[in-house]
């Protein structure tokens, strides 16, 4: 069963109470190590980890020093070791001992950290068992990141060329040229359209689509000549289906491009597209 997403006011106050334990005010790993409340759930009423110490009365620590590349990796690489399979960021997030931001600041997108991690392990043969369960290496041609400030993190930010939406335009997600579809999808109707593509090698036969809750009724396949009856529910994000309060009852499967919903309750499949594709694409080369 989920948890009741905490309001502003019991944040501010599990922040006063961590600091009141540790003599001083928390960092963001000190907190959520020292609370249940998630980096998710904190998010969604502050813009900043320093906006929520400030906003609880206390001094944010503006002086920690930048955590080292090597550092990070050694810890996903850790993780990796334990799982002995590559960490979603959303299970990384609850067992790793960084915020995943700061992954993606400094290494782009969740994806790109085996090809980071293996140029990090190259001279060092301790690492050998994780790079072993890495990914094939994928030839990129993108150039390196360069190092600026975010002021709100207090954490050097990897900068790529952004620029200003011009208005009234469309917007398109990373570029995949996944079978014909050129960009990810951006929102739930990328969604639905990504998942007609693959559902039948996923093992489902659609029967209905619906503007209704739930999105989808389908059958999958169970066995040999065997199939049952699901309930799909389309998401951009895990986490919309929890915001859109739907029913846990009244679904079998979550299908959405990104997981990001830890407190999923365990009745609830997800099938995170993003990482199906990945694998499909991989088949294909």
């Amino acid at each position: 069963m989920s948890q009741a997403m905490p309001t502003k006011e019991e944040i501010l106050g599990a922040i006063r109470d961590v600091a009141g334990r540790l003599g001083k005010p928390p960092s963001r790993h000190e907190f959520h190590q020292n609370c249940p409340i998630s980096q998710h759930q904190v998010q969604k009423h502050f813009l900043s980890w320093n906006e929520a110490v400030s906003a609880a009365g206390l001094e944010p620590d503006t002086t920690r020093q930048r955590i080292p590349n090597d550092e990070l990796l050694a810890d996903w690489g850790s993780l990796v070791r334990e799982l002995r399979e590559i960490p979603t960021m959303v299970r990384y997030n609850h067992e790793g001992n960084f915020s995943p931001d700061v992954f993606r600041r400094r290494f782009g997108p969740w994806s790109a950290l085996p090809d980071a991690f293996r140029e990090f392990a190259a001279d060092k043969p301790e690492w050998l068992d994780v790079v072993a369960l890495l990914p094939v290496e994928r030839p990129s041609a993108e150039q390196e990141p360069v190092a600026s400030i975010d002021s709100s993190m207090n954490e050097p930010a990897t900068v790529s060329s952004r620029h200003a939406p011009l208005a009234g335009r469309a917007t398109y997600g990373n570029p995949i040229d996944f079978r014909g579809l050129r960009h990810e999808p951006v929102n739930e109707q990328g969604v639905v359209f990504l998942f007609g593509m693959v559902a039948k090698e996923l093992g489902y036969m659609v029967e209905a689509v619906q503007a209704g809750f739930p999105d989808c009724e389908a059958k999958r396949q169970t066995g040999p000549n065997r199939w049952q009856r699901v309930r799909i529910e389309f998401e951009f994000e895990s986490r919309n289906f929890h915001d859109h309060g739907h029913p846990h009852e009244g679904c079998d499967v979550i299908v959405c491009w990104r997981h990001n919903w830890s407190e999923c309750p365990d009745n609830l499949e997800i099938v995170e597209l993003s990482r199906v594709i990945e694998t499909l694409s991989r088949g294909e080369d």
